[in-house]
């Protein structure tokens, strides 16, 4: 009883120690990403979404960020319907990654759409968008404590918690007879949709309209682009 005892805790310990590097991954991963994601500045948005207002255009981002995070979900569902699910965890985090990176364009964009670009160059702007995704909340330029440019412990940690909470909602995709395409698009897509709302709630109240903006500088573009849809 006593060796099963062992073995148990010992299961238990390991079993641990993988979700903890996997967590570990996933964030630095996420990190490594975020300067990498290109987002188009107000100014480029217009022009392509001629004769929108604020809650308009931020609607077509959302639209269009939904129907891709929800293409991303159904690749997921589809390969969790095989027989044999190839490479599950390789897929899950991908799909992790995939949707972060479409989330935090959303993100950037609507709060240039809503006027309020957090200050800085491209990676401390990327690490602000990260601090926004991470707590679900928007960036209040006139609060430093919204605006952080450094990574710190507390950012770390709740990315980490962002990114098990994902992983949590998408352990029905590691079960092919319960789970498919509809059920990882329909997850995502909800998803997408509530953390844009908390986001755009955010905005709304700090947000500067279009006509009283100052001239802001084109963002520049990364280095090494990830390709995403807009």
């Amino acid at each position: 009883m006593a060796a099963i005892r062992d073995k148990t805790r010992e299961g238990v310990r390991k079993g641990g120690s993988r979700a903890r590097a996997g967590l570990a991954y996933l964030t630095d991963r996420i990190i490594e990403i975020a300067p990498r994601i290109p987002v188009r500045d107000l100014a480029t948005l217009r022009r392509q979404f001629p004769g929108l207002g604020p809650e308009q255009l931020a609607d077509k981002l959302v639209t269009g960020a939904a129907s891709a995070t929800a293409t991303v979900g159904a690749g997921v569902g589809a390969a969790a319907m095989l027989p044999v699910p190839p490479a599950m965890p390789t897929e899950l985090a991908a799909e992790i990654t995939g949707v972060a990176a479409i989330e935090l364009k959303l993100i950037a964009e609507l709060h240039e759409v809503y006027g309020v670009r957090p200050p800085g160059n491209l990676r401390e702007r990327s690490t602000a968008y990260l601090n926004s995704w991470s707590g679900e909340r928007g960036i209040d330029v006139k609060k430093p404590s919204t605006v952080s440019g450094s990574l710190n412990t507390q950012m770390k940690h709740q990315l980490r918690q962002q990114i098990m909470k994902r992983m949590i909602r998408d352990l029905p995709n590691l079960m092919p007879f319960l789970v498919g395409a509809a059920v990882g698009a329909v997850m995502n897509r909800r998803d997408t949709r509530k953390l844009a709302e908390r986001i755009r709630k955010d905005l709304r109240k700090v947000q500067v309209p279009w006509d009283q903006l100052p001239a802001l500088p084109a963002l520049e573009a990364p280095a090494n682009p990830l390709e995403l849809e807009e």
